[in-house]
Parts: structure tokens; C-alpha cells; sequence
């Protein structure tokens, strides 16, 4: 039965590393409601939320999946995360649809690199969270020191709701009872802490508690919810979601204690995309003009492309009209479903606060306000990074150019992490993710989808070539062929500009020796150099060129005869002007265990790294910034891995360009004109 008020709705988050089991713990809440039928698996290709082939034949998550319950007169709505890094952007996709991110951790692996990533996504997208100790019957499990842990890296405000007893067979509570025997810890000091963490975002209860007063029971469950809201309790529970141990525990304080999908706190509705916008007040309340979101595009085999949409304001029926953005063209709703893991069943109507999928939705894209009313309307998404593992493709088939290029565009659509794009200076299609393994699975469905297959390659180093001096260049074109023929005559200047400046062109004639009416002919002739540059065709950039002299006919000049003019001078100032050849540069941000920092450090600097700095962080982690050529960590992803097993991480974002080493530079060329003999050859 769905929920008829906003303050009966929740929406989580499972996050988490790949393995720590979200996907088994969203098959133990379902079955615990006798939603399915059995416990699903993963491991058995049985689970309901990690349902597609590739997932099966994975056995992880690769995308996120949504599923919903009813426990205690409460709708809970799950998005299920993946876990692994590769897929970090449908994990933080997903932050947009929910209200609470449930971080889930493995007692027996403890805390991996992408929970302390997803936990920092939350807590900048300023979202209440709770810890699930998972997998508490494991062998080897060391709570007490995972406890300490927890607390070490994700603050002080981290505190044990329940404790695990007869050796993970069993809980305590420890909100609404204060003594009993547990495994690890002391009932009555982690209920002391808990009750301090709750009463800290009230005034009045913290007057009345540092009075001495008793706070009552009903006060304390009413005040948790805003104390998870305020970020001033985080709590912690304890569950075997395999052997469905404290699954139910879990759901009671979702239902009972968890802030509702009225009392969190949304990110603003604006009146425009830029961050000073004017915001637009909004509330989940069910009597107000519809507002909702897109924050999952997906593809359905039956139903075709679904928008996952995030209600944020009032009720939506399949008569409700929308427009997107700052559109003026009505919608009507038309179907509207609510998604069960595979499954989409259709419902008459939804109300603020609650999760529903769209069909035929062509227009809708990621992030898109949905609005009945009439106005602009746009919300931020939480920020997503940057895709920097590249391959490039070329069809199997030539016959699948064109379809290849509309498949892309569909995935690309779904992933916010994964970009197509078409290179005009390698004339290479380049395809962009996280890793190696969300590029793979990424060509994986475009086969199983849209039965394409593609070869691929390591893209081409996007150069740049430039120049270190000042020079001046001139040229005379002149043509008799009996006729008219073609007079120009150019002098000119170039110099370098700062890095980044891109190119300026300059008029700085002295009277009518050239016409002003030939200048845009002299700079197309410019434009064609710079496309190419002379020392292994790439684009020319940083680069001011100045026009001070020349010659014209009154009869013979032509537009021609000025672009070759002007091509000719520009290329004769750049020969004599040192051309050299510029490289991309990356800032690198690379988290890893301590211990690494040395090997790490070292490796860096071996690829030509300048290291920025290195900061100290919890749970024996160290962050290190460093700027390295693109060229040197094309495929870093692997020799990461392989140093720190599979513990590290890595950030890349582009900062600049700067000139290449003599040596490099003289490989490029080498290898440039190589190329460019073979084609000839072709």
C-alpha cells in the first residue's frame, strides 16, 4: 500500500565497497517484508536487485538498482549502489534520489577505499548517514578494533546503536536499553554516548539533560531523527545480512528513528543554473505544484527508456502536466511505475517525497527539474569525476559507423561517467570512464544491447604545439597567368602569448599598404596553419600574430592571393621562432594505505611528476597530489593496482599545458612523421 504523507516515506542509500554486501543486505530487508518469496543471492545469480547478465556473470553490482517495502506503516524505498570503484558514478547518481546514505562495511575487509570516498560524497551532498557493520559472523572479525577504526576516520559522532552478542547470533539494543551482556563494549556507556550525540541537537533537551533530568524515551526517538539531519549522531548497527541477523533491527529504525522524506533537507530549486540563481522556496508537501527530478536514466527491455525521478514536491498523477527546465512545452505524465528491482508495476498516483519511474521519456536527462509550474526551474546534482581512462574505437564492421556513434550517445546518456567523443584533431572516436573494467563493461552492453562490437586502441596524446620566441615572417605571392592575375604581399609578427592565451591576431598597419578589406583573408591563411603545426601537425596555440606591412595591385589582389600570402609569412615567423611541442598535464590526487607512500612517490617522479604535497588521513590513509604529463599515465589505473593490490585510488583532472623535453619532443616528431609516411603508403 503506498504511503499518503511525505512523513511516511523513506529513502535510502545502500553505499559502500564492492563485497561488503549491500546487495545481500537489500535481499534480506526484502525478504524480511515478504516482499520475494526467498533470500536472494548473489553468488547463485538468484538476487533480485543485481538482475542483469553482466551482473550475474560478475557477481557485483554495475549499476544501481531500486526497490521498496512496506515495514511498520512506513514505505522504505532502497536504491541498491554498486560498490566497486569503476562505478563510483551510479553510486553518487544515487545520492540524488535518497534521503539517507546507509554506509555498508565488512567486518572482515573493514574500511576500503571506496567507503571512505562514498562516505565524503554524503557528507558533501550534506546528507544523513548510517553505518551497517556487516557480515558480523565472519571469521577473524575484530569489531571492538573496527569500532575504534570507524570512529578514527569518520568522527566521534559515530555511535553504536545496537552491539552484536553470542558471537553475532544476536543484538543488543542499545538506544532503548541501557544494560546487557554484548560481544564487544559496554551497553550502558554506548547508550550514555548515543543519548549525548541526540540530545546535542536540541537545546532544550541538553539543558534538561545537563540538569540532571531524565530525558524520556519518546522525546529522545522524536529528536533522533533531527539529530541525524543535523549530523550530530551517525549510527551504527550491526547485521549478518546472509544469515538475516539484525535485518529487522535495521528496518525498525529506518521505519521508527530515520528522518522522514519531509524533514531532511533538499538541495535548493533554482530559478537558473548558476549558483547565485534566485532560489525558489519548496517543501514536500502533496497539496503543491509538482516538482521532481531526474536522477537515473536506464533502460527498460519491456517498458524502454525510464527516468527515475525523485519527488520533491506534490502529487503526480497520469494526468499531471510538466515542463523541463526553462521549457514552455507541457507534458503529460502519461504511465508512471514504481520499479521492483526488474520489475516496473504501474500506479495511479504518487505523492512528495516518493521515487518513481517515467516511461517514454525521450526529453528527460540527468538532472532534469520536472515542474508544473511554468518557470525556470533547475537543481544541482551532487558533482561527478571526471572520466579519465580512455580507449579509442573503431567498428568491427564498417557498415556499423553510423550505429556505433547512437549507441555511444545512449550509453553515455545513463553514465555520467562515461563520454564519447569524436577527436577532430586524430580523427579518432575516444571513449572515456573511470577504469578499465566500467570501459569494459561499458563495450559489453553495447554489444548485448545494440550488437555492436568495436576494436580498440590507446587514444592518441592530445599536443599542442607552440612557439618560444619572437620572430617576423613575410612572403610575396604573386601569380601572372595571362589574365588577371593574383598580387600579395604580407609581413607580419609572431610572439608567444602566456599559457592558455589561445591565439590573437592583430591589425597593426600603418596606412593602406594592405587594404583593410584583405585582413580576414590574411587570417584565414593563419587559421590553416594553426590547425597543423609545422613540427608534427598538431594544433597551434599560445600564439599572437601581428600584420604590419605589406603590398597590394590595384588590379591583381585578391582574397586568394592574401590567405596564400598571409599562410606562407605566418609559417616563415614560426619556423624562425623555435617551435616546440606542448604536452598535457595532470593534476593527480592518489589516496592509498601509508605504507605505500614511499613506492608511490617514487613512481610518480619517474614519470616526469612533480609532487605538490601529501596530507596524512584517517585509518592509516595518506592523500598525495602530484602533476604528471597525460602521456605518462594514459593507463595508470593498472600500475596502481599493482603496486597498493588493488588498495588505491586515484583523481585526474586536466591543469594545463607545457612544453615537452628535447628528447620527447624529437620522439614525437619521429613517430609523427612515421604516421604520416605510412598514410602516404595506404
Amino acid at each position: 500500500m503506498a504511503a499518503s504523507r511525505p512523513q511516511d516515506i523513506r529513502n535510502i542509500v545502500l553505499l559502500g565497497h564492492g563485497g561488503a554486501g549491500k546487495t545481500t543486505l537489500g535481499e534480506a530487508l526484502l525478504h524480511a517484508a515478504k516482499v520475494t518469496g526467498r533470500l536472494g543471492s548473489v553468488s547463485e545469480g538468484t538476487s533480485h536487485l543485481d538482475f542483469t547478465d553482466i551482473e550475474k556473470e560478475r557477481g557485483h553490482s554495475v549499476d544501481p538498482a531500486m526497490a521498496h517495502f512496506e515495514h511498520a506503516g512506513v514505505t522504505i524505498n532502497i536504491i541498491d549502489a554498486p560498490g566497486y570503484p569503476d562505478f563510483v558514478g551510479g553510486a553518487i547518481g544515487a545520492l540524488g534520489g535518497a534521503d539517507i546514505a546507509v554506509l555498508v562495511i565488512s567486518a572482515t575487509s573493514g574500511i576500503e577505499v571506496n567507503t571512505r570516498r562514498l562516505f565524503k560524497a554524503a557528507q558533501e551532498n550534506r546528507m544523513p548517514i548510517a553505518i551497517i557493520i556487516n557480515k558480523i559472523d565472519g571469521e577473524n572479525v575484530h569489531l571492538d578494533n573496527l569500532l575504534g577504526e570507524i570512529t578514527e576516520s569518520f568522527g566521534a559522532t559515530c555511535r553504536p546503536m545496537n552491539l552484536p552478542t553470542g558471537g553475532g547470533k544476536g543484538l543488543v539494543d542499545c538506544f532503548t536499553g541501557d544494560s546487557g551482556a554484548t560481544d564487544i563494549g559496554d551497553v550502558s556507556e554506548a547508550h550514555t554516548q548515543l543519548v549525548e550525540s541526540i540530545i546535542e541537537s536540541d537545546e532544550q533537551l541538553m539543558e534538561s539533560y545537563l540538569g540532571g533530568e531524565k530525558v524520556p524515551a519518546e522525546k529522545l526517538s522524536s529528536a533522533f531523527a533531527s539529530a541525524m539531519v543535523a549530523g550530530t549522531v551517525i549510527p551504527i548497527l550491526f547485521t549478518s545480512a546472509r544469515g538475516e541477523v539484525g535485518v529487522k533491527e535495521f528496518a525498525d529504525a529506518v521505519a521508527k528513528y530515520f528522518p522522514s522524506a519531509a524533514q531532511v533537507k533538499p538541495r535548493a530549486v533554482r530559478e537558473g543554473e548558476a549558483a547565485d540563481a534566485a532560489e525558489l522556496a519548496i517543501s514536500a508537501d502533496s497539496a503543491k505544484p509538482f516538482i521532481g527530478q531526474a536522477f537515473r536514466i536506464t533502460t527498460d527491455p519491456f517498458v524502454g527508456k525510464l527516468a527515475w525521478i525523485r519527488i520533491l514536491q506534490g502529487t503526480v498523477g497520469g494526468d499531471t502536466q510538466y515542463v523541463l527546465r526553462d521549457q514552455k512545452r507541457p507534458t503529460k505524465i502519461g504511465h508512471l511505475f514504481k520499479v521492483q528491482g526488474k520489475e516496473t508495476a504501474e500506479i495511479k498516483s504518487a505523492i512528495a517525497g516518493d521515487i518513481i519511474a517515467l516511461a517514454k521519456v525521450e526529453e528527460i536527462l540527468y538532472g532534469d527539474v520536472l515542474h508544473g509550474e511554468i518557470k525556470p526551474m533547475f537543481r544541482a546534482t551532487p558533482p561527478m569525476p571526471t572520466p579519465m581512462y580512455s580507449l579509442a574505437v573503431s567498428p568491427k564492421s564498417r557498415n556499423d559507423e553510423q550505429k556505433i556513434s547512437g549507441a555511444l550517445g545512449k550509453l553515455a546518456e545513463e553514465d555520467r561517467t562515461f563520454v564519447a567523443t569524436r577527436d577532430n584533431q586524430t580523427n579518432e572516436t575516444v571513449i572515456s570512464g573511470i577504469g578499465d573494467l566500467h570501459v569494459r563493461v561499458m563495450l559489453t552492453k553495447m554489444k548485448q544491447r545494440f550488437d555492436l562490437e568495436v576494436d580498440t586502441k590507446p587514444p592518441k596524446i592530445p599536443y599542442r604545439e607552440t612557439i618560444a620566441n619572437k620572430a617576423d615572417g613575410h612572403y610575396r605571392h604573386k601569380k601572372q597567368t595571362g589574365g588577371a592575375g593574383q598580387f600579395g604581399e604580407v609581413y607580419l609578427r609572431v610572439e608567444p602569448m602566456e599559457r592558455g592565451g589561445g591565439y590573437e591576431f592583430v591589425n597593426d598597419l600603418f596606412g593602406e599598404s594592405i587594404p583593410r578589406q584583405y585582413l580576414p583573408a590574411i587570417e584565414k591563411g593563419i587559421n590553416d596553419v594553426l590547425a597543423a603545426g609545422p613540427l608534427a601537425g598538431y594544433p597551434m596555440q599560445d600564439i599572437r600574430a601581428s600584420v604590419y606591412d605589406g603590398k597590394h595591385h590595384p588590379v591583381d589582389s585578391k582574397e586568394v592571393a592574401f590567405r596564400t600570402a598571409g599562410k606562407y609569412a605566418f609559417i616563415d615567423a614560426i619556423q624562425k621562432a623555435k617551435p616546440v611541442i606542448l604536452e598535457p598535464i595532470v593534476t593527480l590526487e592518489v589516496t592509498i594505505p601509508s605504507n605505500y607512500m614511499g613506492d608511490i612517490a617514487s613512481d610518480l617522479s619517474g614519470r616526469r611528476g612533480r609532487i605538490l604535497g601529501q596530507e596524512t588521513l584517517p585509518g592509516n590513509q595518506c592523500s598525495l597530489r602530484a602533476q604528471v604529463p597525460l602521456g605518462e599515465v594514459m593507463q595508470y589505473n593498472s600500475q596502481l593496482r599493482s603496486v597498493t593490490g588493488g588498495q588505491g585510488s586515484y583523481s585526474m583532472e586536466f591543469s594545463h599545458y607545457e612544453p615537452v623535453p628535447g628528447n620527447v619532443q624529437q620522439q614525437i616528431i619521429a613517430a609523427a612523421s612515421k604516421a604520416k609516411e605510412e598514410d602516404k603508403d595506404k
